[in-house]
């Protein structure tokens, strides 16, 4: 087990370093009630292939992805992976766009379905999409719910919906809204800083406060206000959770490197630095922001990380890295 893991994050780092700087084309329309292009236009022959997500490991019999595990997952090999799902159907969306074709078209609605029928709904919790594994790295046991799959699932549904006009799907994206008002105690996927709320990828114990995941959860809730501008629970998820960002990002800058949470757990890592991989994920969602919002301080940022993204910076950062995967047990 413990080659294995050497191993993973081996391959993990050449990964990173073969990793374009401008691997993420970011749409030109961000801001219409028609939902086109995602904020990233992903491409369906490199999402399939793994080169974004290297746990897609194969499709089911309905072309639905299915990822193997986390290095340090136990029990379960393979799991659904609404993150993924999302992803893989928005690629696939890009296709249809691209072509028209009707074969396309129907390879997408079945993500849309996905969601439908995988949705958990309640009258507490709205809807949520379960990831059904734990997460050893932040001590949760699983299943968990996720800020990041309640985007997907919007992202997703939304784009079904204006496609077929199926007022189902738009009714189970309002619900997928519910978990960002409630807390992570709560069974949400909220952690209030102070009086501020943090949309959490990864929920715990604590907040971890992953800086991607937040923002990806901001994607899934704007593409919500896009499509019914009148939402006031949507739009005030969505500007506090901006305001949250602007705040907080100051301390994700490390001087020479962007942090990948702020985790603040006694048996997590002090410091948490950002891969490659995601510096320059921080770095093209920094600039959406910007594009959505026009508010400086997203750019500003953008830039800074631009410019700390260099091999000196990089080596320094995975010294780093390797100190923090190792306590707690990814290496």
């Amino acid at each position: 087990m413990a080659l294995n893991k050497k191993i993973f994050m081996l391959k993990k780092l050449i990964n990173d370093l073969k990793t374009p700087k401008e691997r993420y084309k970011i749409a030109d329309d961000v801001k219409s009630n028609e939902l086109g292009y995602y904020y990233f236009v992903f491409d369906e022959k490199r999402v399939s292939s793994g080169k974004d997500q290297k746990l897609l490991n194969h499709f089911d019999e309905n072309g639905i992805p299915v990822n193997k595990t986390y290095i340090d997952v136990e029990g379960e090999e393979f799991v659904y992976f609404p993150i993924t799902i999302g992803q893989m159907g928005l690629a696939i969306f890009h296709t249809w766009l691209k072509s028209g074709k009707e074969e396309d078209k129907e390879r997408f609605l079945k993500y849309p379905h996905w969601f439908e029928t995988n949705a958990e709904e309640s009258h507490q919790y709205g809807a949520r999409w379960l990831t059904k594994v734990s997460l050893p790295q932040y001590h949760n046991p699983g299943s968990w719910q996720s800020a990041f799959s309640q985007a997907r699932a919007i992202n997703i549904l939304l784009r079904g919906y204006q496609l077929t006009d199926n007022e189902d799907w738009a009714d189970l994206a309002r619900l997928a809204l519910t978990p960002f008002t409630l807390t992570v105690e709560d069974g949400g996927v909220t952690s209030m800083i102070k009086t501020a709320p943090f949309y959490e990828e990864y929920p715990a114990e604590v907040p971890t406060m992953v800086l991607n995941g937040m923002i990806f959860a901001l994607f899934g809730i704007h593409d919500y206000i896009r499509v019914f501008p009148e939402d006031k629970i949507a739009k005030e998820l969505f500007n506090s959770g901006i305001q949250s960002v602007q705040d907080i990002l100051p301390v994700y800058d490390l001087g020479y490197w962007s942090r990948y949470n702020l985790c603040q757990a006694e048996w997590y890592p002090e410091i948490d630095p950002a891969t490659i991989l995601y510096q320059r994920l921080h770095i093209a969602q920094l600039k959406v922001l910007y594009k959505i919002t026009e508010i400086p301080v997203f750019q500003k940022y953008a830039y800074l990380f631009q410019k700390q993204d260099n091999i000196v910076n990089a080596l320094r950062m995975y010294s780093l890295k390797y100190k923090s995967l190792k306590k707690i047990n990814r290496l």
